[in-house]
């Protein structure tokens, strides 16, 4: 076990974090680049390793990625990946703004690896945090890290952008766990399944997640029946009108936290087909043709079953019989299968790590201020920073792509600034 000190310490090395890492280096503060380090669980950088398929395209624009809305001179951007690459030609002869999933992914990993002064380690999973108190009636001087190996890091500043908890409605809860795969295990737990495929597979969901899971397994469980089951009228494409896609620039963010809090809850509602609830519309066309040759050809190994709900799951003679609900009829009749893939996305609480730091912290609730830090109830020294959670206060893109350049600079000056106002005056 080792125990290293750091002045900022970001939990997380995915796009939030690792924009972050890019502004620090190119903030002209080397002291703060060569004192920060960002922790990544997984053996190595990824996005979405498990949705990571080779045909899933990203729904944002490339323009949109680390540095460029930032810094559009930036070597950390996207353009700058594929130049030195040596793809650069061959991307813009596709002519689209969208690429792969697996290049953003290689961009993600371009980019750690590119990295002077900041360091990524990866291996590397936080399993508590605690507050450092003197006096102990202060507010944190900085924070401890406890890693899953017993390592220790003690920083000033904290930033936490590991992304959401899984959401496993409470149906599924008494499931076996080898019976349940959610999308965020996906690719892992359907390898596990290639020994004994299931010949029975349900999906349940109506998002891209869902969709793009339902998708994958007419390939990689070739001789299963699959079934999607959709609580909604059917699946829908995502709201894509240039007028509502204005909610996610960057500039928006002030007016959305500016405003009362009981038209930041419609305005979210209002917008969960921009993104929560509906598929890109290239793809749901994909599907819908995969659907119908199936018919047509005479083969329907997979149906999608919409207005219906899941209302119970229980293991019965070695099967899993689901409970399903027709909503036009309120009938409920049994499904039986083998194993039920969940597109349910994530919970909306704050993730479990920081509900546990609030509890450590003696913190009543959870709430963050314009520039992402979390309100202590008073001076403290030490500060910790939320990414990719802040959906509440900051607007729908705050989990996405779009608004990370910009809140990596704010959440990088807000570093220099709480640094700077505590020099004296004449070292500034």
């Amino acid at each position: 076990m080792t125990h290293r000190e750091v002045g900022v310490l970001a939990i997380g090395a995915g796009p939030a974090n690792l924009a972050l890492a890019v502004a620090i280096e190119e903030s002209g503060a080397p002291e703060l680049a060569d004192s920060t380090l960002l922790l990544e669980r997984a053996p190595e950088i990824s996005w979405q390793r498990e949705l990571l398929l080779p045909w899933a395209r990203s729904q944002v624009s490339f323009l949109k990625d680390l540095a460029t809305l930032r810094n559009p001179r930036s070597r950390f951007s996207f353009l700058s990946f594929l130049h030195a690459q040596g793809r650069l030609d061959e991307f813009i002869n596709l002519g689209t703004f969208h690429p792969f999933r697996w290049e953003i992914s290689d961009y993600l990993r371009w980019v750690a690896g590119e990295l002077e002064r900041v360091e990524v380690r990866c291996g590397a999973e936080a399993v508590r945090i605690d507050p450092l108190r003197e006096p102990a009636d202060q507010g944190p001087r900085g924070w401890l890290v406890t890693l899953a190996d017993g390592d220790t890091v003690a920083c000033r500043d904290l930033v936490v952008g590991a992304g959401r908890d899984a959401h496993v409605p409470a149906v599924f809860a008494d499931l076996p766990a080898d019976r349940v795969v959610h999308s965020s295990r996906f690719r892992s737990r359907v390898a596990e399944l290639a020994g004994e495929p299931p010949r029975r597979a349900v999906v349940v969901g109506g998002a891209q997640s869902a969709a793009e899971m339902f998708y994958a397994l007419h390939e990689q469980l070739p001789d299963a029946h699959l079934t999607m089951l959709v609580r909604s009228i059917g699946l829908q494409n995502y709201q894509t009108s240039k007028f509502v896609n204005e909610l996610f620039f960057p500039s928006f963010v002030d007016e959305f936290f500016d405003s009362p809090a009981e038209l930041r809850a419609q305005v979210l509602d209002e917008m969960r087909l921009t993104n929560y609830a509906g598929l890109a519309p290239p793809f749901l066309d994909e599907l819908y043709l995969m659907l119908y040759q199936q018919r047509r050809r005479g083969n329907p190994r997979s149906e999608v079953l919409a207005l219906t709900e899941v209302t119970a799951a229980r293991v019965a003679d070695g099967e899993v019989v689901l409970d399903l609900r027709d909503r036009r009829t309120g009938k409920v009749a049994p499904l039986a299968c083998d194993v039920v893939l969940l597109g349910t996305g994530y919970d909306s609480r704050m993730p479990a790590m920081v509900r546990d730091l609030a509890d450590r912290t003696g913190l009543a609730e959870l709430a963050v201020s314009r520039n992402y830090r979390l309100e202590l109830g008073g001076p403290s020294h030490g500060a910790v920073y939320l990414q990719g959670v802040n959906e509440a206060t900051h607007g729908i893109a705050d989990s996405l792509i779009s608004v990370l350049a910009a809140r990596a600079q704010e959440i990088t000056t807000d570093l220099l600034a709480r640094r700077g106002a505590e020099q004296p005056a004449a070292v500034r």
